[in-house]
């Protein structure tokens, strides 16, 4: 749309739209860095409130507070940026594991780091059960989801140009990884699959959620918000299974240095879609882009 698209327009709700487009284009690369910034999330949550024995309380405060930091960032942002983009999803990654975490598990030793007798300081967790908490939250995110519907925003990432239309996009971001951790949990510790079968199965899944891409009767943005949700249990199964002892069908790779092999592989991925976006958003004769 040329030079209209950096300025501020108004749309039919008179709310003023975002200058140019704000989140990525859905691509396996996308995919990619989905995965990876919810695995890291999860053995980064577990680093914290585990590994270091800040427990789920403290660690989930903080881990909001990131999230809220970035969050900043991003809504303040007048154009797409990847590092700012997936800084936000490793956010809501790391505070939706430790919140999963408080809300459906207690202080018995099977959730404890070998001697720790405690996890920091505050109520060691609320002991809904993985059930019971994927339910709450699958309440809270419909709730959303019909919220969102009854605000006209629209739900396809590719059009979501408004500040309403971001804030509600980064709401339900939070939620769903949230929940996404709770079902990969549950597919981990009480399914009986294992960290390797609870993954599998997920992939399994969201195969299936590849192939009716194709099919013009199912919505590609119900396919995109399924899938969005499924990548986080994966994400929770291949963390777990990097992370824990092979007494419990893990690598036991430990959660410091699996995390830090994932901060250099999503970094890496940030840096190419960095590059791949200032390559497309060069001007087609070859003159330089001005910042903005």
């Amino acid at each position: 749309m040329g030079q209209s698209e950096s300025l501020a327009e108004a749309d039919i709700s008179g709310e003023s739209l975002y200058v140019t487009k704000k989140l990525p284009e859905v691509t396996p690369a996308f995919w990619i860095m989905k995965i990876a910034a919810t695995t890291l999330g999860e053995t980064a949550g577990d680093l914290l409130s585990q590994t270091l024995q800040l427990g789920y309380f403290l660690t989930t405060l903080a881990l909001f507070l990131v999230f809220v930091v970035t969050l900043v960032v991003q809504l303040r942002s007048r154009r797409y940026n990847p590092f700012f983009y997936w800084t936000v999803i490793l956010s809501t990654s790391m505070a939706g594991t430790t919140t999963s975490d408080f809300m459906n598990r207690d202080a018995s030793a099977k959730f404890l780091t070998a001697g720790a007798t405690s996890l920091g300081w505050g109520p060691q967790g609320l002991d809904l059960g993985y059930p019971t908490g994927a339910a709450i939250l699958l309440s809270l995110l419909v709730a959303l989801f019909v919220a969102w519907r009854i605000t006209g925003q629209t739900f396809a990432i590719r059009d979501i140009v408004t500040f309403r239309g971001e804030a509600l996009f980064w709401s339900a971001i939070l939620v769903s990884n949230t929940l996404g951790t709770s079902m990969g949990d549950f597919l981990s510790d009480s399914s009986g699959l294992g960290y390797a079968g609870g993954a599998l199965l997920v992939t399994g899944l969201l195969t299936v959620l590849a192939t009716l891409v194709r099919v013009p009767a199912v919505p590609n943005v119900a396919l995109f918000w399924i899938a969005f949700i499924l990548t986080r249990p994966l994400g929770a199964t291949a963390g777990d299974f990097l992370t824990k002892p092979a007494a419990k069908g893990g690598l036991d790779l430990g959660t410091a240095g699996s995390s830090a092999v994932l901060v250099v592989v999503l970094l890496g991925l940030m840096a190419h879609a960095h590059l791949h976006e200032r390559s497309v958003a060069a001007p087609q004769d070859g003159r330089p882009v001005q910042s903005s």
